[in-house]
Formats: C-alpha cells, sequence, structure tokens
C-alpha cells in the first residue's frame, strides 16, 4: 500500500497509542509544619496534603511589578491568593483572579498550578480545620463556576496605590464591603468574596475590598475583623508551606 493509504494507517496508528497511554500522574503533594512567619524555613516534618474546598492558597510572585506595587501599597508579601473549589463535574481546582499575570478569573487544575507557583517562589495553603457542609460546598462551587472568566479587576488594584484606596479607618468599613457578582476581582478580593458567597465568614463584618495583600489571610484570614472566630473554619495555626517533596 501506498501513498494516502500509507498515511490515513499511521495516523490512526498514531490516535491509538495515544488514547493507550496513561494521563501524567499529579505532583506530589506535602505540607510543612504551620507557623506564624513569611521566610524561606521548611518546617519539617511534612505531611502529606489531601486538598479540599475552602483550603486557602497563599505564594509570593518573582514578578518585579507585582513586589513593586504591593510595597508602594504597603501590602508586601505574600502577593498571591486564591481558593480550592470543587468543579461542578466533581474535580478540584483552584479559583483565582489573574493566574500566571494573566487578565482573567480562571479555575486552575489544582496540583499542577501549585506546582507552577513552587516552582517560582513560596507557596502556604491554610488548611480547613472541619470540612464545608454540603449545602456550603454547593454554594462554592456555583460561585466559582459563575466567575470562571471575568475579568481581573487592575484598575481597581492600582486605585489601592492612591488616596482613593478602600482601605483605611473608616473606607475599609464603609467601602470595604462585600459586593458580590461584578465584573472582575483582584485575587485577595476573590478569595474573601469567595468565602462570603458560600457562607463560611459572616458578610456583616468581612471586607473584601480592604485585601490587598494575602498577609491578612495567611495571619487571621480576614483583615478588617481582629475576631478569632471569623478564622473558625480554618486551621488556626496559620498556614504550611506547600511543598512538591517529603
Amino acid at each position: 500500500m501506498t501513498g494516502p493509504g500509507i498515511s490515513l494507517l499511521v495516523g490512526l496508528g498514531c490516535l491509538c497509542a495515544g488514547a493507550g497511554g496513561d494521563a501524567p500522574a499529579p505532583p506530589p503533594s506535602y505540607l510543612c509544619q504551620p507557623a506564624y512567619c513569611i521566610d524561606d524555613v521548611l518546617r519539617r516534618p511534612t505531611e502529606a496534603y489531601v486538598p479540599q474546598p475552602g483550603d486557602i492558597l497563599l505564594a509570593t510572585d518573582v514578578n518585579w511589578f507585582w513586589s513593586l506595587t504591593h510595597n508602594l501599597a504597603l501590602a508586601f508579601e505574600p502577593h498571591n491568593s486564591a481558593i480550592v473549589v470543587q468543579r461542578a463535574d466533581g474535580s478540584l481546582g483552584i479559583l483565582e483572579a489573574g493566574p500566571n499575570d494573566t487578565t482573567r478569573c480562571s479555575i486552575l487544575p489544582l496540583l499542577p498550578h501549585l506546582k507552577e507557583y513552587c516552582d517560582k517562589g513560596p507557596v502556604w495553603i491554610r488548611k480547613r480545620k472541619t470540612p464545608l457542609t454540603a449545602e456550603q460546598n454547593a454554594c462554592l462551587t456555583a460561585w466559582a463556576e459563575r466567575q470562571d472568566g471575568k475579568l481581573f479587576a487592575l484598575g481597581r488594584l492600582l486605585g489601592q496605590l492612591t488616596p482613593l484606596r478602600s482601605r483605611g479607618p473608616l473606607r475599609t468599613f464603609v467601602v470595604g464591603r462585600p459586593h458580590g457578582d461584578r465584573l472582575g476581582y483582584y485575587c485577595a478580593e476573590l478569595a474573601v468574596e469567595s468565602c462570603v458567597a458560600a457562607g463560611l465568614i459572616d458578610a456583616k463584618t468581612a471586607r473584601p475590598c480592604a485585601h490587598l495583600s494575602a498577609r491578612p489571610v495567611l495571619r487571621s484570614f480576614v483583615q478588617s475583623l481582629h475576631q478569632p472566630t471569623s478564622a473558625i473554619g480554618w486551621r488556626l495555626v496559620s498556614a504550611g508551606r506547600w511543598l512538591d517533596r517529603p
């Protein structure tokens, strides 16, 4: 057989080989011991990390733009916040505004995305102390699917560098309240709004727009509350470094 016949057989053979191949294994997943400290110390022994909806991701970005803007806004590190969600198909993902310097909110594959950030800098996970109820999980899933593909709110993020920012003794209380569904978010805002939408924190006291840095999330989760009960569903001993090796 020659010509098109051989090409067709070769093509079919390649398709069959691809269909029989194994999918790439997800990266290993471990957490160091939690600590109220932002440093490069790996606090062992590590433990296997089993993700669940409602866990909070925190990461430091090596991009000079984010370091400069966060420092000018007195927000400092970490620069990125996100939340673990369950997708409508049952898989776990990470809902984040502007992941990897993109201009959209996205739900990304969980462990590969953690590995991407870990290759660039430190990553922390604040685990849930208690699992979400079925109702909370359903609310978080529906919320996350609605935000997937929305814009990253770069304009409002840059506004945090100006006197018009939504943070301050009075502005945090008045302007920082939850807004629910809107056209776009920046990362820390989306993480807190997600928790409000799922009923994990109180909408009356949460201040998503007053979050610019992930640092308050690392410490007590809600910057403006200063109430221990605000983080009752999460580990009260802060976050642990995520690693892809023991």
